[in-house]
This record gives C-alpha cells, sequence and structure tokens, in this order.
C-alpha cells in the first residue's frame, strides 16, 4: 500500500512539475493582424467575399496571407490563398486535398500571372483562369 501511495505520489508531483508553460516563446515572429480585410475593386467599390486575411512579421519583414474561396463552372469549391512577402508572392491554390503553388510571374492591365511548370494561373478581378497543358479551368470567387 505503501509503495502504492509512493508511486502515485512522485507520478503527480512529476507531472505537475514537468507541465510548465513556456511563454517566451519566438519574439521575432510578431502577430499583427488575423482580422477579415476589406478589399475594394477597381472602381472603389467594396469586395465583401474575402474570407480571412493576416499579417505576420518576422524580423522586421510583414508577410500577407490572403484566404479566398472560388467556384469553379462544376460547383466545385476551391480555396485559394494569395501570399505576399519580401521575397516572393504565389498564389496556393487547394481542391481535393490536393495543393498548387504557383509564383507571380508579372502583373498588366490588372491581371497578375502565377506560374509553374505547366501550370499557370491568371488573376483579374474575381476571377481566376487555371491552364494545365490543355486543360482550362474557370474559376470565380464566391461567399460560401
Amino acid at each position: 500500500m505503501r509503495k502504492s501511495l509512493l508511486i502515485a505520489s512522485s507520478a503527480v508531483a512529476l507531472l505537475l512539475t514537468s507541465c510548465k508553460k513556456n511563454e517566451s516563446g519566438n519574439k521575432s515572429v510578431i502577430k499583427m493582424d488575423s482580422s477579415t480585410t476589406v478589399v475594394t475593386d477597381n472602381n472603389g467599390k467594396i469586395d465583401s467575399v474575402t474570407e480571412s486575411s493576416s499579417t505576420m512579421e518576422v524580423n522586421g519583414q510583414k508577410t500577407e496571407k490572403t484566404d479566398f474561396v472560388y467556384k469553379a463552372t462544376d460547383g466545385t469549391l476551391v480555396k485559394v490563398v494569395f501570399k505576399n512577402d519580401p521575397k516572393e508572392s504565389t498564389v496556393a491554390i487547394t481542391s481535393n486535398k490536393k495543393t498548387f503553388t504557383l509564383h507571380k510571374t508579372e502583373t498588366k492591365n490588372g491581371e497578375t500571372i502565377y506560374e509553374k511548370d505547366d501550370m499557370t494561373a491568371r488573376v483579374k478581378g474575381d476571377s481566376l483562369h487555371l491552364e494545365q497543358g490543355n486543360n482550362i479551368i474557370e474559376l470565380k470567387r464566391t461567399k460560401i
């Protein structure tokens, strides 16, 4: 009886001393904002279909991520994440548990082009035109 009581109290004491929460964390990462963002179109009207946006500051450099939901012509929903940081701008397109990340190559006439290998995404306004080989997929930004 004494052995089991001694073992149980030792286990409790060990548990209590090993579960200290470290609140110092990584001080070089500062989360600036994780609220919904208001995006305006070229005509100045508020675009209300923004899902979420966040800005992080790491070692003095800001990184912005904006998530949208797009809908294909067949009704399939696609998650699209635009990421802008000092090094590069990318778009990550997720559908059917697969994610494709494309890098920004150019912007002209209000259209932004992202490419990787044989895949090209053209973003203009709330439309995303995705090309891969001979396959073309048209996506429109939507609310869930």
